[in-house]
């Protein structure tokens, strides 16, 4: 998962701006300390989203700037997961009763900070009604 991400000159700085997540917005000092705090940046705003759990998190647009974040294959997992469980109507507390798993670890399966095990997040959206695949490019 790419999100497209806005690098522009702001003074001595560089301005960063996301087009889908909007409350991602940060500045660096160059090129690289910009992409660095970008990224920051970008989780900060997904951990939002989960701490809100009403929303979807904007899935990213096509790329048409040279710069964009990577977000790690766990991280892209999650934001499925959350999508589905506000599609859904899915609570964090039903999420635990159908994967059978206990309310502190429903927390850290929907923190974007937290390392999980992919099969925890597969079964979380195979209980959702959805499938994960994964691809290689």
């Amino acid at each position: 998962m790419r999100y497209p991400v806005n690098i522009e000159p702001d003074g001595t700085s560089l301005f960063v701006s996301f087009p889908d997540i909007p409350e991602a917005l940060t500045c660096g000092d160059d090129l690289a300390d910009a992409k660095f705090m970008a990224y920051d940046a970008l989780l900060t705003a997904f951990s939002m989203y989960f701490e809100d759990e009403s929303k979807e998190i904007p899935l990213p647009s096509d790329i048409e700037s040279e710069h964009y974040i990577d977000v790690p294959a766990s991280v892209a997992a999650k934001i499925l997961l959350l999508n589905a469980m506000v599609n859904s109507g899915v609570s964090r507390s039903e999420l635990g009763r159908r994967v059978g798993i206990k309310k502190q670890n429903v927390k850290q399966l929907l923190d974007v900070y937290h390392t999980t095990k992919i099969d925890t997040i597969e079964q979380a959206l195979t209980s959702l009604g959805h499938r994960l695949t994964i691809s290689v490019e």
